[in-house]
């Protein structure tokens, strides 16, 4: 069975894209295919449901993953709006009240993804969808949210003892990837980031080449496997010790990397590992936990779906 997810996916119609879809389009779209208590689920939420989540997983994917990951979706799609809308109407009987701050922040981020605020309105209209849509549907994920944290992970709890065990059964797990510690040059300009890049090649230091040209500095610490974009992990992983890479472009911004160390791969130690075990087993717990709790909740609610 599918857990559900973070996302609450349940759209409103609004009058201007309702009244604009051709007649036999919108009786497809008005078309009952389940309902939950009492409430129903059209084929709009279904569609509207992915719609909504193509937005949010574009924030990590793109291309041929982003589709991937929606085209795996599509079979268990229904059984998970059920679930979401079961929680969600369990969260509305909770009154659980959610601040319009925390919803403007979730909307904020989602922003910051876009290069302008006309394109992520233009997103939005692709959908079928304005602002005040997108804001409903976050605030209801808020909603569910706290009512998960509430009523499911606040009662897990892991023993020090599970997790020394977890940790004897199989150390091996517990081997630190290969760490390669980088400088990282940023900069807004192609030329400037490709001049920099040139000169530190060349040994002049990075210190003489701040006195001259405008950029920033970070420290980055890499593990192939970890949530680098591609085009970062290609780049670093083939300097060897105190190469520079060529400028990449990422998000309209330019980075130049500088390899400075690499750590070899080590054996952790029960206290390095312990705080990666504990999340490890109150996930675990959790994900068990809250599908016990929903199988309750759908065994006290009336679900009929109606099959094509």
């Amino acid at each position: 069975m599918k857990l559900i997810t973070n996302w609450i996916i349940t759209f409103a119609f609004f009058s201007g894209f309702f009244f604009s879809m051709p007649c036999n389009r919108l009786y497809a779209q008005d078309k009952v295919i389940a309902i939950v208590n009492k409430e129903v689920i059209t084929q709009k939420d279904l569609n509207d449901f992915m719609h909504f989540m193509r937005m949010q997983y574009s924030k990590e994917l793109e291309g041929k993953a982003l589709e991937e990951k929606l085209k795996g979706m599509r079979s268990d799609l229904l059984n998970r709006l059920i679930e979401e809308r079961i929680i969600l109407q369990k969260a509305k009987e909770e009154k659980i009240d959610i601040n319009q701050e925390r919803v403007k922040e979730r909307i904020d981020e989602i922003k910051k993804h876009y290069p302008s605020e006309a394109d992520f309105e233009q997103d939005l209209a692709k959908q079928g969808l304005v602002q005040a849509d997108l804001e409903n549907k976050i605030r209801e994920q808020i909603m569910t949210y706290y009512l998960i944290e509430q009523k499911v992970r606040s009662k897990i709890t892991v023993r020090p003892e599970e997790i020394t065990s977890f940790y004897q059964e199989d150390k091996r797990r517990f081997i630190k990837a290969e760490e390669r510690l980088l400088t990282v040059i940023i900069l807004d300009d192609e030329n400037m980031a490709k001049t920099i890049s040139y000169q530190l090649r060349l040994g002049v230091k990075l210190e003489e080449l701040a006195a001259k040209y405008p950029f920033s500095t970070d420290i980055l610490s890499a593990s192939k496997g970890q949530e680098l974009r591609q085009e970062i992990e290609d780049t670093v992983f083939k300097l060897g010790i105190g190469e520079v890479s060529e400028p990449v472009e990422i998000d309209q911004q330019f980075y130049v990397f500088k390899l400075d160390d690499i750590i070899g791969s080590q054996q952790m130690s029960l206290s390095q590992a312990k705080d990666n075990i504990r999340e490890f087993l109150v996930e675990k717990k959790t994900q068990k936990a809250l599908a016990e709790w929903l199988d309750e909740l759908k065994k006290q609610s009336y679900i009929k779906i109606f099959e094509n």
